[in-house]
């Protein structure tokens, strides 16, 4: 059990590390020279870790299927809720993608000479079009490469944090008094408002360090049984690791007296002070200072790369639900979300060059939506313990416990909008504001085609009969009419009365056939799986069942495939040579109000699908279908 737990951790646990290269930094600067609060958030930013990791053990043993942010609102909160968040998941990832980018290329400059600083920003954008690339291969993260990268990371900097601190033993009993006297003192100058503000402003922009907490609750579908056990326990070595190493990291640059310096991160002068001091050759300090670094920057790619896999994941799941166009549900041949990588991929070039890879700008956007997407899960979790209290006997502990969760991330979300707003932060604002939008646009879109084309499905359903329609074994030398269907049963009754009423008399076979697509949502369950079979069978069965209601013989075939294009594609190629005197056919949706939008949310199956028969030379017609 623990050696799974450990593994969950060395899988998911890099974004979370991750952050410690540009969390602590960003809220210990906040402090300005009002170092000695630098001890309270240090601790504050520990305990914060615990509390909010603890809270989202309550959402492995809920979904211990995964699914995230989106499915926790959605589930709890309801569809709108649902919405939010996973508008702030999608620009939380392209966010991680960005900042991890740029954090990397900051840790890997901090070993070059200043004078090439100004090659840091077109690395950025190098190594950015890279991961698009690769990932749009199919790339993932293995164990063998990450295991060496996360273990690296963790052993170097616990060793240089223990070091670092027992170097500065004689200073720690002195530690906790000083920084109270001067608190103190502080307080006697400015007043306790302005400690308080300025403490709790350094403590919210220090609010990147606990991205990545949700990543195991997120992904609880990918462990080992019993899944919630190993969930749980990966989630304490989650919670232990970035504790531990965000608040020694801290704690070292209250000790060192850590400074900014131009070129340099922060990590990169205290630990270049600390190994100073270790009197070794200069080859072999240098060697090791770039060794702690280089694992950063690769642990900070890894990171970024979680970006290209949770953010095209979480569309995925909106998709299914109508909020974005539904091609974000398909996977590649390369079983990847290819539309959702390229628009993670442009989305993140287009904020980096708008930021020009300032990480101290990024971590303010990035810290908004991530405890935007904190709050509504800690309130769905708040809100699921006090609808169900009746039912559940600890339900006052977990209750108390997502409250609490709740109020540190909706403190830190509400300190950092107030604070950052004019700075940057209503740039997030405005962005996700625009995405749900969108997506409700969509939505609405949506819904409004399906209601017009189920009541075209209701005006045949009379005559239809009831039960299920067998494939059959036709003669092949007959006309055969071949119709491409989905789950719109009115567009493929539209589809086979046009045929009806051009061609009297002439086709003698009508075969069905229709892809079960297996998306990304597919894989969450075998329930699931055989759901989608049972459903893409029944509509089948429902157009067979239509032409024997008029006297018609039918059949029908079907497929499954993660490219519903490619899987026609061979599914027709056999149909055609089982009836060589056949045609196929498919529907066009036209809209009053058409534009490139609705273009693009409808018809790419048949239009594609088409361009591949012409090319082979194989008849497809496609009819119109006007929907007022």
């Amino acid at each position: 059990m623990v050696m799974l737990a450990f593994l969950a951790w060395i899988s998911l646990g890099a974004d979370g590390l991750s952050s410690i290269n540009y969390g602590p930094e960003v809220g210990f600067l906040a402090l300005g020279e009002h170092t000695q609060l630098g001890l309270y958030l240090a601790l504050a930013t520990a305990l914060t870790v615990f509390i909010i990791a603890l809270a989202y053990n309550q959402v492995i043993e809920l979904f211990p299927s995964g699914g995230g942010g989106y499915k926790v609102a959605t589930n709890l909160l309801g569809k709108h809720a649902g919405l939010v968040s996973g508008a702030a998941l999608i620009i939380d990832y392209v966010l991680t993608i960005t900042i991890s980018v740029a954090a990397g290329v900051d840790a890997l400059f901090s070993l070059f000479p200043y004078a090439m600083q100004h090659y840091k920003f077109i690395s950025a954008v190098a190594l950015l079009v890279m991961l698009i690339l690769l990932n749009l291969r199919g790339m993932k993260e293995s164990i063998a490469f990450l295991l060496p990268v996360v273990a690296g990371f963790f052993i170097t900097h616990a060793a240089l944090i223990g070091y670092g601190i027992f170097a500065h033993a004689e200073g720690l009993p002195a530690l906790i008094p000083d920084t109270l006297n001067e608190t103190t003192t502080l307080a006697q100058q400015t007043g306790w408002i302005f400690v308080a503000s300025l403490f709790l402003r350094a403590y919210s922009l220090g609010g990147g360090t606990y991205t990545g907490i949700e990543a195991v609750s997120n992904n609880v579908n990918m462990l080992a049984e019993p899944r919630v056990r190993t969930g749980k326990l990966a989630m304490l070595f989650m919670a232990f690791s970035l504790a531990f190493t965000a608040g020694g990291i801290i704690v070292l640059y209250l000790l060192w007296d850590a400074n900014h310096v131009d070129g340099l991160t922060l990590n990169a002068v205290t630990f270049q002070a600390i190994i100073g001091t270790l009197e070794f050759p200069e080859w072999l300090s240098f060697s090791t200072l770039a060794l702690v670094l280089v694992l950063e920057a690769c642990l900070l790619m890894i990171a970024a790369n979680t970006g290209f896999l949770g953010g095209p994941a979480v569309m995925a799941h909106m998709a299914a639900d109508s909020w974005v166009p539904r091609q974000f549900r398909q996977l590649s041949s390369r079983m990847v979300t290819q539309n959702g990588i390229i628009l993670m991929g442009v989305a993140a070039l287009l904020i980096m060059f708008w930021s020009h890879g300032s990480v101290a700008l990024l971590v303010v956007l990035y810290s908004i939506n991530v405890f935007l997407t904190f709050t509504l899960s800690l309130l769905g979790l708040s809100v699921h313990w006090w609808r169900d209290r009746r039912s559940i006997r600890t339900w006052k502990s977990k209750l108390a416990l997502s409250l609490l969760g709740l109020t540190v991330a909706l403190g830190i979300l509400t300190i950092t909008l107030v604070e950052k707003f004019s700075e940057g932060g209503w740039v997030t604002v405005l962005i996700t504001g625009l995405v749900v939008g969108l997506c409700l646009l969509v939505h609405r879109h949506y819904a409004e085609t399906k209601a017009k084309l189920r009541e075209v499905e209701k005006l045949f359903a009379k005559s239809i009969k009831p039960g299920a329609s067998l494939p059959k074994k036709l003669n092949p030398e007959l006309p055969t009419a071949v119709f491409m269907v989905d789950e719109n049963r009115g567009v493929g009754i539209h589809t086979i009365m046009w045929v009806l009423r051009l061609f009297p008399d002439h086709f003698k076979n009508f075969v069905f056939l229709s892809v079960g697509e297996v998306d990304t949502q597919s894989y969450d369950s075998d329930a699931t799986i055989r759901s989608m079979q049972f459903k893409t069978e029944n509509t089948l069965c429902y157009y067979a069942s239509f032409c024997e209601s008029q006297g018609l013989e039918a059949s029908w075939q079907m497929a499954y495939g993660t490219d519903p294009v490619q899987a026609l594609d061979e599914l027709t190629q056999k149909v055609s040579e089982e009836y060589p005197n056949s045609v196929c056919f498919a529907a066009n949706l036209i809209f009053a109000n058409d534009n490139f939008l609705v273009r693009w949310l409808h018809n790419q199956t048949a239009l594609n699908l088409q361009r591949r028969l012409h090319k082979r030379g194989q008849q497809m017609v496609i009819l119109p279908m006007k929907v007022n």
